[in-house]
């Protein structure tokens, strides 16, 4: 089993800056130098914009840098016909596992996991919660993020997560994002200082 506060869960509406805060502490801690040369694995997602307008969704890899798409509004040929949907974006399941599953391998030189995020679209991958439960399970420090309830309701694996009896749950909001980025990035640099 995780550690307790090993698995950092940050949640909160969308827009709120959840990628942003995952993206400061990963930099903090990649530029630190009382942790030097972190080996980190894991992804973050990023809208996809054309003329002011949210269009899609890509994947981002941490190890190797490779990026594909996730969803997409503006789809064609017969193969999207099959792929998912939520609202008005298809998610292209196989591109995402193509690269998200490899990231959460786990490697005996892996310092910190980090998944950008355990949503709806991403949870479309039968494969994918599987493998953020090994993620989970290996004593690893772990930086998630996670929708916040939509009318009260949590999606199943989402709450498996937030309800964990290991998971320290940050609930970001526009007033306290600072407060909470230093939080998190001075408890990962601890962990990271006691490997």
């Amino acid at each position: 089993m995780a550690a307790p506060g090993k698995c950092l869960l940050v949640t909160g509406p969308p827009g709120v800056g959840k990628t942003t805060l995952i993206m400061r502490v990963l930099h903090k801690l990649r530029t630190s130098a009382s942790n030097p040369n972190p080996k980190i694995q894991g992804f973050y997602t990023s809208e996809v914009r054309r003329g002011g307008e949210r269009v899609g969704f890509q994947v981002f890899t941490l190890h190797g840098r490779q990026q594909g798409p996730l969803a997409s509004s503006a789809t064609s040929g017969a193969e999207t016909l099959i792929w998912p949907a939520v609202g008005r974006y298809k998610v292209d399941v196989a591109s995402f596992e193509s690269l998200v599953l490899p990231e959460l391998q786990i490697n005996e030189d892996t310092d910190l996991f980090i998944i950008d995020e355990v949503g709806k679209m991403e949870l479309f991958s039968p494969s994918f919660f599987p493998a953020v439960l090994k993620v989970l399970e290996s004593n690893l420090p772990i930086l998630a993020s996670i929708p916040i309830p939509k009318h009260g309701q949590d999606i199943r694996e989402v709450a498996r997560l937030r309800n964990h009896p290991r998971a320290t749950i940050f609930t970001l909001d526009t007033n306290n994002r600072d407060a909470v980025t230093e939080e998190i990035y001075v408890t990962l640099a601890n962990l990271l200082h006691k490997r």
